[in-house]
């Protein structure tokens, strides 16, 4: 069906009760508010403004109102309400228990002759282990970036790293002494 095809959105009378107490509440999602005046403006028994005024009042694009109209004919009322829920296509390649056996591979020793780990190499050692079927370099490097271990560091993050005296002190007191002669003889 193309963008030309009608979806008339008729409220009932509870419904639209629904939407105007909804709307008085003091606190409510922003788009679902949004998607209720929205409805409310579309009702074929009510205002039955057209997709472009909804649009144009609400500041949204037209395939957004044809959306809605389009949810409320074919899912319903709280579908068209509400926010569509997010769906997975593809399940994950790692979940908890293996994101863990990943970032202890990556703190171990290296394999002998590397000097460290690469992707590729986790990402071969987790199949050789049968803690997957198959992944990518591309995959253990997203999941190891989520983790604060550095594989490049003399740390490997395991344990926090001591904090760093701060040298700010040190060096205001240095350069206020070069500076105050200077200063005081005019030179800039």
């Amino acid at each position: 069906m193309g963008k030309d095809a009608k979806f008339v959105v008729r409220l009932s009378v509870s419904e639209r009760l629904s939407l105007e107490k909804l709307l008085s509440q003091a606190r409510a999602a922003k788009a679902k508010l949004l998607r209720a005046r929205m409805l409310l403006k579309a009702d074929a028994d009510g205002p039955a403004w057209s997709d472009p005024a909804i649009a144009e009042a609400f500041d949204v694009s037209l395939s957004t109102v044809h959306r809605l109209r389009e949810r409320f004919v074919w899912e319903g009322f709280e579908a068209a309400l509400d926010r569509k829920p997010f769906c997975r296509t593809k399940p994950r390649t790692l979940d908890g228990a293996k994101e863990a056996r990943l970032i202890a591979t990556a703190c171990s020793v290296p394999p002998e002759g590397q000097a460290r780990w690469t992707m590729q190499l986790l990402a071969d050692k987790l199949v050789e282990l049968e803690i997957v079927e198959s992944i990518s370099g591309e995959t253990v490097r997203k999941t190891l970036q989520k983790t604060s271990s550095s594989r490049g560091s003399a740390s490997n993050g395991s344990s926090r790293r001591t904090p760093m005296p701060s040298s700010s002190v040190k060096w205001k007191k240095c350069s206020m002494s070069i500076n105050a002669p200077s200063i005081r003889a005019g030179r800039w």
